[in-house]
């Protein structure tokens, strides 16, 4: 396990924190030093084991924490608020890591966290709690782009802008004849000329009405807000274009 604020043995060496579950555990003195040596260069801090916490970073003494936790080769990581007292190129930092122990090791790493951006950066599913229940569960990619929850949706919010907001929303006049679409893309359909095909073949009127572009798990996604104008067969057309590239949208107020 690791913790927000490390729980390292301020009297002990950064050699000995990271061998005392294998010294807890009868380990040969030979193993220990070997593991130990072979986990603290993993986490770059192979000239650091004679030193003592209180001279270590934040940065640091996290990545001692989780030398300390792989020692015992487990299968799963419990990471509890294991961010959140570092600054944000540290937590990048601590992330890579994790993300390597992961890769390297094969170890399944379990994330509790209020931070998305930290879920946003290195996960693959998530799940919302809300009064110690789950209340929404799936891949970070579908949660992110179409979280079910209001709770979610703000959480979510905190990291990826998904729609207008409402101070700007009240500068764009009504418009009765025209048609206002929110549409959602990612992966190869960013690269698609979606509004160009729309003007150019259907003879549409495009008002971008808002945009907003993100990467959830290597993967670029976008979200669009469109001010469509036109005779009614040519927006119904649009529609039937937009489905035939599977890609999805929905009729907003205007």
């Amino acid at each position: 396990m690791i913790f927000q604020h490390f729980n390292l043995l301020n009297s002990k060496t950064v050699f000995n924190n990271v061998a005392m579950p294998l010294v807890l555990q009868g380990t040969n003195k030979s193993k220990i030093k070997e593991k130990v040596d072979e986990l603290l260069k993993f986490v770059g801090l192979e000239d650091k084991g004679k030193q003592y916490p209180n001279e270590l970073s934040g940065g640091q003494k996290q990545r001692v924490a989780i030398a300390r936790a792989l020692v015992t080769d487990p299968k799963i990581l419990l990471c509890d608020e294991a961010t959140s007292a570092l600054d944000p190129a540290t937590t990048d930092s601590i992330l890579k890591l994790l993300k390597r122990v992961n890769e390297q090791f094969g170890v399944t790493i379990l994330l509790i966290t209020h931070e998305m951006s930290v879920i946003q950066k290195i996960c693959n599913k998530v799940a919302v709690m809300e009064n110690g229940k789950v209340i929404e569960i799936g891949p970070v990619l579908d949660v992110f782009s179409h979280p079910q929850t209001l709770t979610a949706k703000n959480f979510v919010s905190t990291v990826i802008t998904t729609d207008i907001s409402p101070n700007l929303r009240k500068l764009i006049p009504e418009n009765q004849n025209a048609t206002d679409i929110k549409l959602y893309i990612d992966g190869e359909q960013v690269t698609q000329s979606i509004i160009n095909d729309l003007i150019t073949k259907y003879h549409v009127q495009i008002n971008v009405l808002f945009a907003s572009m993100s990467d959830i798990q290597g993967i670029p996604v976008g979200y669009l807000t469109l001010r469509l104008n036109g005779e009614q067969k040519a927006i119904q057309n649009s529609f039937q274009y937009l489905n035939e590239l599977n890609i999805e949208f929905e009729e907003v107020e205007a």
